[in-house]
């Protein structure tokens, strides 16, 4: 009997794993590519409701297993329903809070997450900025109009009084290319890395990317890190480093 049990707690297990592997797949190569989980802090949340998940459906199993029990299929069935909704949920809210935008923002670049964008006027929004990335952010900048004051003002107000950025706010989004100038004044000698963080780090990061010689910060929610410009064409994004920029 008590082989069989262990036997039912492995068959689960393994399969437990494999849905778990294919589910971090998804959250840390598709949804949050490298270095963005750490910038977004979703590691300690989801890992830790993955390792529930993974452990508790096996360990029910083996608890309620008992070979030619009459409920057996139906306990089985509950435990695998179980297992699934509560992946199925941390899933869904690790998606919610996907980043889809590293806007350019004034002097820096904002990383914007789904649930941070400010949908109220996404319809005046160009249409391929209505649309969320399911793969990983995409550059855009984030323009205030100049010649409307009004308009400006409330951009401003919304900012102060309600902590809605520019950068949240699709209606405002641009090619990057469009503040190609303003990339290269806004940025900084990659020098300056070296008073926020560790030389060892640094120079090994750097040594990845020789065409980098300025930089711009990168807000995020958790972990705000650095976008490495190029030397050459100032205003082209290199990479995003998981480097102090402040």
């Amino acid at each position: 009997m008590f082989k069989d049990k262990v036997k039912a707690f492995l068959i689960h297990l393994a399969i437990s794993i494999l849905i778990a592997t294919m589910s971090l797949v998804l959250v840390y190569l598709v949804w949050n590519p490298a270095p963005l989980y750490t910038a977004t802090g979703i590691t300690k949340i989801f890992l830790l409701m993955l390792g529930i998940d993974l452990v508790l459906g096996p360990l029910l199993t083996f608890i309620v297993y008992k070979k030619g029990k009459k409920t057996l299929k139906f306990d089985l069935f509950v435990i695998g329903l179980l297992q699934l909704i509560a992946l199925v949920y941390g899933l869904y809210h690790v998606y919610e809070g996907r980043p889809v935008w590293i806007a350019y923002n004034v002097d820096r670049f904002d990383l914007v997450r789904v649930n941070e964008i400010d949908t109220r006027k996404i319809a005046q929004a160009k249409p391929e900025f209505q649309i969320l990335s399911n793969t990983g952010p995409k550059y855009v900048a984030a323009v205030i109009p100049k010649d409307d004051k009004e308009v400006s003002q409330q951009i401003l107000f919304d900012e102060i009084g309600y902590g809605i950025a520019p950068s949240q706010r699709p209606e405002l989004y641009q090619p990057l290319d469009t503040v190609a100038a303003l990339l290269v004044t806004k940025s900084k000698p990659i020098e300056e890395l070296y008073n926020y963080n560790d030389k060892s780090d640094v120079d090994n990061i750097l040594s990845k990317y020789p065409t980098a010689t300025r930089y711009l910060p990168l807000k995020a929610s958790a972990i705000n890190m650095v976008v490495l410009i190029d030397k050459a064409e100032a205003d082209k994004v290199v990479n995003i480093v998981n480097l102090r920029p402040w």
